[in-house]
């Protein structure tokens, strides 16, 4: 079953599950999505971060790619201008496709220009490589800035987010400005099934712990991102939408947010390969 969609400013429809690949790479990424897209996934989520746009590129030649939401993300060094021109230009090679459905900023980088970064993405929509533009990692603050100076309207913003981790005001403006919420880590990178009420609710309904984290999260209009290296797993993951939880479940599931991040911690590198600031 082919999940279904949320609109985007351009009118493109965004698929409310995709594939996610981070830390994935060679021939388990090529079976992962493999079994996604033979599934009805359509949508496929990957970065030049994550070192592993070529081999996704091998499976996309397998399939019609009108058929696929591709996303890619610039990492924070190649935020300048003629970076963020070369950088996706990079990404479409290894990806053997001639656009990108979706083109996000993968984490801001206070060092470099967001006005600059913006122009960029608006020269890429208009050339036609890229279709839509987000970010990613943005908290609201950001985000309000990006959306002002933007020539191109921000569709989304991909953060981390799950049951441990909910971000309630970002997720609350977002709504109010219609930007679309991507989950990256939706299983709070597998710590939230361990989750007493997670657990509870995953026996109750003979389900999963995945599939009910990633229910609740559809049914808060969140598109999720979850990744597997098992190709069961990937299925079952899509396995979402003949089914409904209780408003006394997700009411529960509501409840255990811990304001506790996986991976957006304060802390960052900003020397390593993903920022590359110079100090």
């Amino acid at each position: 079953m082919s999940p279904p969609t949320t609109t985007l400013p351009s009118g493109d429809e965004l698929p409310l599950v995709g594939i996610g690949t981070w830390n994935i790479d060679g021939d388990t990424v090529r079976e992962s999505v493999r079994a996604g897209l033979d599934a009805g996934y359509g949508h496929i989520d990957t970065a030049e971060g994550y070192r592993n746009e070529r081999e996704i590129g091998d499976v996309l030649s397998e399939y019609d790619r009108d058929d696929i939401f591709l996303t890619s993300k610039v990492l924070p060094k190649n935020l300048d201008y003629e970076s963020v021109i070369a950088a996706c230009e990079a990404s479409l090679e290894r990806l053997g496709t001639e656009y990108l459905d979706l083109y996000l900023v993968h984490w801001p980088n206070p060092a470099i220009s967001l006005r600059e970064t913006l122009d960029a993405m608006a020269t890429l929509h208009d050339e036609g490589m890229v279709r839509n533009i987000g970010v990613s990692n943005f908290d609201a603050y950001q985000l309000s800035c990006a959306r002002h100076i933007a020539d191109v309207p921000i569709a989304v913003n991909q953060v981390e987010y799950h049951p441990w981790n909910t971000q309630d005001a970002l997720l609350e403006y977002c709504r109010g400005t219609e930007t679309v919420i991507e989950a990256a880590a939706p299983f709070g990178r597998t710590e939230v099934f361990a989750d007493e009420t997670v657990q509870d609710i995953a026996a109750a309904y003979d389900r999963s712990p995945a599939q009910i984290v990633l229910k609740w999260a559809v049914e808060n209009e969140i598109v999720v991102l979850p990744k597997s290296t098992s190709p069961e797993h990937v299925r079952s993951n899509l396995d979402l939408f003949d089914w409904t939880l209780d408003e006394d479940d997700r009411d529960r599931l509501d409840a255990i947010d811990h304001h506790q991040p996986v991976y957006d911690l304060p802390t960052r590198d900003w020397t390593d390969d993903t920022y590359g600031i110079a100090e």
